[in-house]
């Protein structure tokens, strides 16, 4: 059934939970990659850190830290990014879940500038990289949370932070949804697919963090399909 998308949905994603079958988690990885392909989840990440690049000047050398990045396919755009424009990146891939590692390992078997690192965003150092990222990763947060996700991220970087998550919307929502159901039997990307989406964001949720969480230069823009992309600059705060 539909989701109500007047406001976030509260119901928690089943891959939040603390006993599924790691086989389970494994293959859901793996079907997010195929839904994150199909639905353009690269573009906003890519976006965004460049333009906090060039606000910094466009330095020749780079590094991201992407919290929650699960198998962290993502940043493989991000890396042909960097060969087009002659940075010398390093991506810092950190996941709570063993498994999220474990996928994110095999996808950059033999790739130098990727690291994975099993931890959580509470506990990074501050500046830990120059850019923090999260490709949605914010929405398994409640409202009442994100200043402090956000804060969080912000301590754990140098220059700034970076999110990509959903716009909550009827079309994402039937589009995932019927997606689902045509590449997997998996039941928690049949599950928190859609309900990814019911906890996305509208442009007055950015607002609101921005004038709750006190982040004066918090930017986002509208990115096909039915994306976001979320940019605040450390210096502006």
């Amino acid at each position: 059934m539909l989701e109500s998308l007047r406001e976030r949905a509260i119901r928690r994603e089943r891959m939040d939970g603390e006993d599924l079958p790691a086989a389970e988690l494994a293959q859901a990885y793996r079907r997010l990659r195929t839904l994150n392909r199909l639905f353009a989840a690269a573009g906003p990440i890519r976006c965004g850190v460049g333009r906090l690049w060039i606000d910094a000047g466009r330095p020749t050398r780079l590094s991201v830290l992407d919290v929650g990045a699960g198998s962290g396919d993502v940043n493989r755009a991000l890396l042909r990014w960097a060969d087009r424009n002659r940075v010398e990146l390093t991506i810092r891939l950190v996941d709570r879940r063993e498994e999220a590692c474990r996928e994110a390992m095999r996808l950059f078997r033999g790739e130098k500038r990727v690291a994975v690192e099993r931890g959580d965003l509470f506990d990074l150092p501050e500046r830990s990289a120059d850019i923090v990222t999260a490709a949605q990763f914010v929405h398994h947060f409640g409202s009442d949370e994100l200043p402090g996700v956000i804060r969080r991220m912000l301590d754990a970087s140098r220059l700034g932070v970076v999110v990509s998550d959903l716009r909550r919307h009827v079309v994402p929502w039937a589009a995932v949804w019927l997606t689902a159901r045509i590449i997997t039997r998996n039941p928690s990307i049949r599950i928190d697919g859609p309900l990814s989406v019911a906890r996305g964001f509208r442009d007055e949720d950015w607002d609101r963090l921005a004038s709750e969480g006190g982040f004066r230069d918090l930017r986002y823009w509208r990115k096909a399909p039915y994306r976001y992309v979320v940019v605040i600059r450390k210096n502006a705060l």
